[in-house]
């Protein structure tokens, strides 16, 4: 019985006993053929009470969402040209009030106006035009100076988030007792800072994911932005991770691994023309690693 009471005590002390945390690696054939170890699945065998326990305590991470009946409700942003549409006056403006020293507002401002730009389409050029308005997407300051510009752009209420990066932007709301007042209220103060701010929302583009655990759910009803409905969706791409209604990482895992093992052939590929150790190091720790290490700490 012991066993049982360390298991139950490792609730409140937030330890697990070193001897039910044991696995064992059981190597189960993926393919016919064995041509390298790689071939076999690693597959882990715990002892079964730790398997009971892990149930029993499951549940108990999303305690808060079934005894509060909250749900999570996100709005992922598009954008019509982010940075094209920066009117330079305003960043400017925006700079200095963040203490931003005068010269260099002045050189921003002077970076970003009469900007001579033509289109280039294989051999052929187009005439010339002058620019005073954006940033172009190219530019090492473009993404500062767009994060700088939406500097001011925040949350209004406690339960809900705006998260920012470059130009992505979400709106994450924790929705009570189906009361989605609060929720909705931001995203109109959000249209309306973008249209004061000079930013076209895309609203075709924009979608609206309902992450709900409560057993009880309910319909919930599409936000209306601009006279559009904004589609709900089970699954998107976020910042290069894919995110699911049920917050399962199946599609994001089996996309990296995709991307891995395209890379892998390659790297089998400079093996086999004997390249150099540190070369081959180089590669994979650029190619490989990186997309296997990518927002790793979201999934972990």
């Amino acid at each position: 019985m012991d066993v049982f009471t360390d298991i139950f005590i490792s609730l409140s002390s937030a330890i697990v006993p070193t001897c039910l945390k044991t696995t064992t690696i059981i190597p189960v054939l993926k393919k016919s053929l064995v041509p390298c170890l790689n071939d076999y699945r690693p597959v882990a065998l715990t002892f079964i009470i730790m398997k009971c326990f892990e149930s029993l305590h499951n549940p108990l991470a999303l305690t808060h969402l079934d005894n509060k009946d909250t749900y999570v409700q996100m709005l992922f942003i598009d954008f019509s040209s982010a940075f094209n549409t920066i009117i330079p006056q305003h960043l400017t403006e925006k700079l200095s009030l963040l203490g931003i020293n005068t010269s260099l507002c002045n050189w921003i401002l002077d970076f970003l106006t009469g900007k001579p730009q033509s289109v280039r389409i294989g051999n052929s050029t187009s005439s010339t035009t002058t620019l005073n308005t954006g940033a172009p997407q190219s530019c090492v300051l473009s993404p500062l100076l767009f994060t700088l510009l939406t500097h001011n752009c925040a949350a209004m209420h406690s339960s809900n988030h705006i998260i920012k990066f470059a130009d992505d932007m979400t709106v994450v709301g924790l929705i009570s007792k189906n009361n989605e007042s609060v929720y909705r209220e931001e995203v109109q103060q959000l249209t309306a800072w973008c249209k004061a701010n000079n930013l076209s929302l895309n609203v075709e583009k924009m979608k609206e994911m309902v992450v709900d655990f409560r057993r009880a759910q309910s319909d919930h009803s599409p936000l209306n932005i601009d006279k559009s409905n904004m589609e709900i969706i089970k699954s998107t791409k976020f910042l290069g991770v894919h995110l699911t209604e049920d917050l399962t990482w199946s599609p994001n895992t089996s996309s990296i691994t995709k991307k891995a093992q395209q890379c892998l052939y390659v790297l089998r590929r400079l093996r086999k023309a004997d390249l150099p150790p540190p070369i081959l190091t180089s590669f994979y720790r650029g190619t490989i690693e990186s997309i296997l290490s990518s927002c790793i700490t979201c999934t972990i």
